[in-house]
């Protein structure tokens, strides 16, 4: 009886050797889903075997060991598949077996790391520091150490500097940023269901949140232009990344679920801001319901961001690409004809800044399509988008436009007329009907097509003298109303490459930059992306 039971037990252990073998190659091959069957089928003949011996101390330690490996290299491939759950609980099992084991505990802080869980992943690599391995892995260790601490810091007080990349003309990878939430909150908003608002006055340039999409999906532009099979194959691959991210996490569905559909907006909770911290929960599984597949598509539809839009700006190399993706909390921000927030792209994140001075308690906004536009250009847009803006520009412009004198001027627009000509009957306009200074900002912003021509470095207004306003002043009064463009710094760039401003120019010019890139890019590194760096 006993050397049958001995029989069994090497049979056993020659099994488990060759699964182990197995799966151990198919590790190193990258074969992460095979590497996990193979690992899974090994997990559940190694508890067999503890559960069989429960008498063998020496026996039950060396299974125990096995165990513990076997559970870490499969969170390794887990980690690899993105299925970040279940990793985790891999990780977790295996340190309950041995705590400080070091190869689970650098897995598990990677995968925290991933996460943006920084203070969590910070513990595990203190923690793996204690495991005597960790003197031959101190330089890999010290790395994701201080890489973490890094993190922390930026998660906590947005201290995110993108300068030394935007010198080097991008080249290379730039720092990482960590995930930030600023001090925003989401409320019911007057614009439209619900909104993030600004809980203390912004300077332009302050950063308000950044965030890591849930999924992306990028293609190459060719001519300038997608055909519509190429965007079908970018949606289709787009919406698939999202479904299976939210169905290997539970809080990430949780996160999208928060959203709108389009649907009864009204009627829809205020999420808590701390929600969207990704410190705040731990990480959910795989709930027993299945997705609401028809859901998410109809929350795609209204909530993805193309990257390459009016409101944003993307840095390095995905600058070639034409890309999408969801950003959940700043799919909260609702368009405004008078938007006081851009964003970056930078890799995966999503950089939101203040593009003007904004004040406690107002909501920030977007421009999700061009706001230097006319009103009946702006109000076509909005039908695009299936809303109508009541935005205080757009009522503040509906009650002028039926003067006939608007008309005129934009019917005089359209047969030519000398743009220089357009502007002073503008102005001249504004002035009988005492406009006050920001809606001032509001009508040079609807009529920017004559504004720039106007201006522009070849005409420079000649011929027109003191019967318009200045150039600055006219600058200075849309980016107050509309935020910060990139067509009106270049604007005001171009001035200064002439030769015609001074300190002063300067001064404006960094200013917008900042509306535009955000604080982000440090004053010679903007001087650099600006192409004022000898001025």
């Amino acid at each position: 009886m006993r050397e049958t039971q001995q029989d069994q037990l090497v049979m056993a252990e020659e099994q488990m050797q060759q699964l182990r073998s197995k799966a151990t190659e198919l590790l190193l091959r990258e074969e992460w889903k095979e590497a996990v069957q193979a690992y899974s089928h090994f997990i559940s003949l190694c508890q067999y075997q503890v559960s069989k011996t429960p008498e063998d101390p020496e026996h039950l330690l060396k299974l125990h060991k096995s165990l513990c490996l076997a559970l870490s290299n499969r969170a390794e491939a887990r980690s690899r598949l993105r299925d970040f759950a279940e990793a985790l609980r891999d990780c977790d099992q295996a340190l309950k077996i041995e705590s400080t084991h070091f190869k689970t505990l650098l897995c598990k802080g990677k995968i925290l790391l991933n996460l943006s869980r920084y203070s969590m992943a910070l513990e595990c690599f203190k923690t793996a520091q204690l495991d005597p391995q960790a003197n031959g892995s101190s330089v890999s260790l010290n790395g994701y150490l201080q890489k973490c601490k890094k993190l922390e810091l930026m998660s906590r007080t947005g201290a995110f500097d993108l300068s030394e990349w935007v010198v080097n003309g991008f080249r290379g990878k730039p720092l990482e940023p960590a995930e930030y939430i600023g001090p925003v909150q989401i409320k019911k908003s007057e614009i439209r269901g619900r909104g993030l608002f600004a809980t203390k006055n912004l300077d332009a340039g302050t950063l308000v949140l950044v965030t890591k999409a849930v999924a992306t999906e990028r293609g190459i532009l060719p001519d300038q232009n997608l055909d519509g099979n190429a965007q079908l194959v970018m949606w289709k691959n787009f919406t698939e990344k999202v479904m299976d991210s939210a169905a290997k996490c539970l809080r990430t569905r949780d996160l999208i679920s928060t959203l709108s559909s389009g649907e009864d907006e009204d009627e829809l909770e205020v999420p808590e801001i701390n929600l969207f911290k990704p410190e705040s929960e731990h990480i959910g599984g795989y709930p027993n319901e299945k997705l609401d597949v028809n859901r998410i598509l109809s929350i795609l539809d209204v909530n993805s961001l193309v990257e390459d839009a009016i409101s944003s700006k993307v840095l390095g190399k995905n600058s070639d690409y034409y890309g999408v993706g969801l950003w959940v909390l700043a799919s909260f921000i609702n368009h405004s004809c008078v938007p006081n927030a851009r964003r970056l792209h930078v890799g995966d994140y999503l950089i939101v800044h203040a593009s003007r001075d904004v004040k406690a308690g107002e909501e920030i906004t977007f421009a999700y399509f061009d706001v230097l536009s006319p009103l009946d250009k702006r109000n076509e847009m909005c039908k695009t988008w299936g809303f109508r803006c009541d935005c205080k520009r757009c009522k503040f412009e509906e009650d002028l436009y039926s003067r006939q004198d608007i008309r005129e001027i934009e019917m005089g627009l359209e047969r030519g007329v000398d743009a220089g000509a357009a502007v002073y009957r503008l102005e001249e306009g504004m002035r009988r009907w005492t406009v006050r200074e920001r809606e001032k900002g509001y009508l040079r912003a609807s009529f920017w097509d004559a504004c720039s021509q106007a201006y522009s470095p070849e005409k420079s207004a000649r011929g027109w003298g003191r019967r318009i306003p200045p150039m600055d002043s006219v600058v200075n009064s849309i980016a107050e109303a509309v935020g910060s463009d990139e067509r009106v710094l270049k604007m005001v760039v171009a001035k200064l490459k002439k030769g015609s401003g001074g300190v002063v120019e300067m001064e404006r010019a960094l200013k917008l930059g900042r509306g535009v890139y955000g604080k982000v890019v440090k004053k010679q590194a903007m001087k650099t992306l600006l192409g004022l760096g000898i001025l």
